[in-house]
């Protein structure tokens, strides 16, 4: 009798379970309706919708009770019309494009995703879809392999497995290796298994969570505060495929301001205007190349946005101007809050226009920052937008090129601002749980958008601390109140990588470290390695010691201008590389999982912060206290950068690495463009262009140019070049140039690396041409050597199609 009372317990408790179980998963499937390229699934518990956007993309909906068609700030495109079929039996329905299927079975309702041979991309768990305590989860299948990578700028591993991550924008200073969250929120991440690889994006701002298997074996999963869950689906067959699928989706960036590329010097804060123009007058006294300097809080009057400190800068225009004479464009820090006081004319205009984030009753939000009582207008609100970017108008007629949007998580004293706080959010009322996420991209936006009216065509800078998943169409984004540590230089690395995989290009680290005081040596490694970064900037602290190229002593200040010098004489391979970027969405910095996503060893620790520069460039990020280091090299022929020496792919080698070298190595088959030196991107780079072309099989390269400051470009005013390397044939294609402007070089000279043997019997268009007679004089000769194993070819940059045949000896 007992054992039977047992039995009937157990029995109960199990279908208690099932019924709660049922009652949270999503149901079995009632009802389909087909519209389009839309598929409405009823369950008897929750809903879900399936659209097709395109073949490698697709949206699912999920929800209970109404449908909310919420507002994207990310999703800027329409679905494609695209082909597809459909098919039915009594458990399971299938929608398939020409790139993949979706498998949705019946009872219950559970999505698996397959690749057109069928090979399952991403599963549901069978919990599947999950709502609790005012959350939905999606629960996907674990495979026993599968990497998780992206999610935007999230510490840890490059491989995210085993790791829990919270999206909720939060000023985080003095984050280290582990800490969680950090200043913005891109919840979009990649997954690799099986020789396959998908990206899932989760279009929600509300806080979220992602687990790629931390504390379980069996799921990852994915967790919004909301009850409806939306998320896009996207196949692709590399990883650079679901990038180009994902910023296909979010947008692209713009190309940036040429200036914006070089090297830029900023300190919180310089000040008064004498010391502004000395720092200026320093870097041109030292030949020291700069194209930005940047003014910190201290340049206005008590805190207050938009205004001067009359007693420390009298005269911004002037002191701007003479900026402006030595070739160096003026950054300024803009933060979102706006000092209550009245006669301050934006906050009048403010409180006029009602354009501040309010409290459920109508009153407005103040918080305390850097002014004091502030308020904070509603970057969700259409007209907010608009009132905010005309408030630039003053700066811009100053000479104002840069735009530093700062505190803007919202970042206030005490840290925390009431999540009840209300926002317009584009015409659909959130409170701060939904729009705190998206807060410091739309005030990117606002800046973006209002300077981009004001500056007469021409591109400015805005650079941002906070954003959400769309944030490259209006600005670029740095890491944030970094350290002065090794540790978090090589964080800042993975950091930097991981907003590439995640669709932002223009992204960067306060070399030097914003908090501390680095050592001369951890200061020159850290800017050896940032002359490889996207966005190449030095920032400190108040009350930290000054951290200027010179402030270490003469020996680090002679290893820092040689890194900027190299700098500035790739800027014609970076400038390409944004090309690529704005074309397609690839990333600058590079994480070896996009180009080699297969091998096991770029994962390892001691490998994981190894990156790609551009196409073609190997960084390996050392720590300043090691003189040597394990460097991986993916499969292929890699030369040194400095000696030419060749290495073999597949392996691991012992590489010195003093401070004075930075071991990077360059790809068997690279085409890389190199200016001369300069001291600012508005100089004149000469009339030739050197084209660095590395021995192997093949290798290809899109080379670009345009006027570097105006948007003439999206009117076919730009040149651009395809170059063929096909090395089994020796020869060299450079196409018929595209676009309505001239190259601003009149000679190409091609340096031919690792073709030790020689050439000879060399053509031009099939007409011989003899080799250059010395070589000494190319531009990176204080770099490379020795140089006896060198050939180079100078020739005429024509307008028509150039090949180039030869012989080897």
């Amino acid at each position: 009798m007992k054992k039977i009372f047992l039995l009937f317990i157990l029995f109960s408790t199990t279908l208690i379970a099932m019924a709660q179980h049922s009652g949270n998963s999503l149901g079995d499937l009632i009802k389909t309706e087909h519209k389009g390229q839309k598929f409405t699934f009823l369950t008897n518990n929750g809903t879900a919708e399936v659209t097709i956007y395109s073949s490698n993309i697709l949206k699912l909906s999920i929800w209970k009770g109404e449908h909310i068609k919420n507002h994207s700030y990310a999703v800027i495109i329409k679905p494609e019309k695209v082909n597809y079929n459909i098919k039915e039996n009594n458990s399971t329905y299938w929608i398939k494009t020409d790139s993949m299927i979706l498998e949705i079975n019946k009872k219950p309702l559970r999505f698996t995703f397959k690749n057109k041979n069928g090979n399952i991309i991403n599963q549901d768990d069978p919990i599947g879809t999950y709502w609790q305590s005012g959350q939905i989860s999606a629960f996907k299948k674990l495979f026993s392999d599968e990497k998780f990578l992206g999610l935007g700028e999230k510490t840890g591993p490059l491989n995210r497995r085993g790791n829990a991550y919270t999206n909720w924008n939060t000023d985080n200073p003095h984050y280290e290796n582990w800490s969680d969250p950090l200043y913005s929120s891109i919840p979009f991440y990649i997954g690799v298994h099986d020789k396959l690889s998908y990206g899932i994006f989760v279009d929600n701002t509300s806080k979220s969570k992602f687990n790629f298997g931390a504390g379980n074996n069996r799921f990852s999963y994915f967790t919004v505060n909301d009850n409806q869950l939306d998320y896009y689906f996207i196949y692709g067959s590399s990883l650079s495929n679901i990038i180009k699928n994902y910023t296909y989706l979010t947008g692209r960036m713009k190309m940036p301001p040429i200036w914006s590329l070089g090297f830029q010097q900023s300190r919180w804060s310089y000040t008064p205007d004498k010391e502004v123009i000395s720092i200026a007058q320093n870097f041109r006294n030292k030949h020291i190349p700069l194209d930005v300097i940047y003014l910190d809080i201290a340049y206005m009057d008590d805190y207050k946005v938009f205004t001067w400190n009359k007693e420390t800068f009298p005269h911004p225009t002037k002191m701007i101007s003479k900026l402006k004479k030595m070739g160096i464009h003026t950054a300024v820090i803009i933060d979102p809050g706006v000092k209550i006081q009245k006669g301050y004319a934006i906050y009048d205009e403010g409180i006029k226009q009602n354009i501040f984030i309010k409290y459920p009753d109508g009153t407005d939000y103040s918080g305390e920052v850097w002014p004091g009582w502030c308020n904070f207008p509603d970057f969700t609100l259409p007209k907010a937008r608009v009132w905010w970017g005309r408030q630039f108008s003053k700066l811009v007629s100053e000479g104002v090129t840069g735009f530093w949007n700062d505190m803007n998580e919202i970042a206030v004293w005490g840290k925390e601002v009431p999540e009840i706080v209300q926002m317009n959010y584009d015409g659909h009322p959130v409170s701060y749980l939904k729009g705190k996420n998206i807060y410091g991209m739309q005030m990117a936006r606002s800046t973006f958008e209002g300077v981009k009216k004001l500056m007469d065509g021409q591109r400015p800078l805005v650079l941002t601390r906070s954003g959400y998943a769309g944030l490259q169409r209006y600005t670029a984004i740095w890491t944030g109140d970094n350290q002065a540590t090794d540790d978090n230089m090589l964080l800042g690395i993975r950091l930097v990588n991981s907003f590439g995989l995640s669709g932002v290009a223009f992204s960067g680290y306060d070399t030097g470290g914003f908090g501390g005081n680095a050592t001369q040596d951890l200061f020159a490694r850290w800017i050896s390695i940032a002359s490889f970064s996207p966005f190449f900037r030095v920032h400190s602290a108040i009350n930290t010691m000054r951290s200027e190229p010179w402030s270490y002593g003469e020996y680090v200040q002679k290893l820092a201008k040689k890194a900027i010098n190299l700098r500035y004489h790739l800027l014609p391979y970076i400038y390409s590389s944004f090309y690529e970027s704005s074309e397609n969405g690839m990333p600058v910095q590079r994480s070896l999982s996009i180009d080699y996503t297969y091998d096991e060893n770029i994962y390892k620790e001691p490998f994981e912060n190894q990156y790609l520069f551009g196409p073609s460039i190997m960084v390996i990020p050392v720590k300043s206290t090691q003189q040597s280091t394990e460097v991986y090299f993916p499969k292929g022929i890699w030369y040194s950068f400095y000696t030419d020496k060749k290495v073999k792919g597949k392996q691991t080698k012992l590489v010195e690495a003093p401070l004075n070298k930075l071991p990077v190595f360059i790809k068997e088959g690279a085409i890389i463009p190199i200016q001369k030196l300069v001291q600012n991107t508005g100089e004149n780079q000469g009339d030739t262009l050197e084209l660095h072309l590395y021995n192997g099989n093949k290798g290809s390269y899109t080379y670009y140019e345009d006027d570097g400051v105006s948007y003439e470009y999206l009117k076919n005013k730009y040149y651009k070049r395809q170059i063929i390397y096909k090395g089994i044939k020796n020869q060299l294609i450079l196409s018929k140039p595209e676009g309505e402007i001239n190259s601003k070089y009149k000679f190409i000279r091609i340096i031919f690396h690792g073709f030790n043997s020689g050439l000879k019997d060399i053509m031009l268009n099939n007409k011989p041409i003899k080799k250059d007679s010395a070589i000494s004089t190319f531009y990176l000769s204080n770099y490379i050597k020795p140089i006896q194993n060198l050939f180079s070819l100078t020739l005429p940059n024509s307008t028509s199609s150039i090949t180039i045949t030869w012989k080897k000896n």
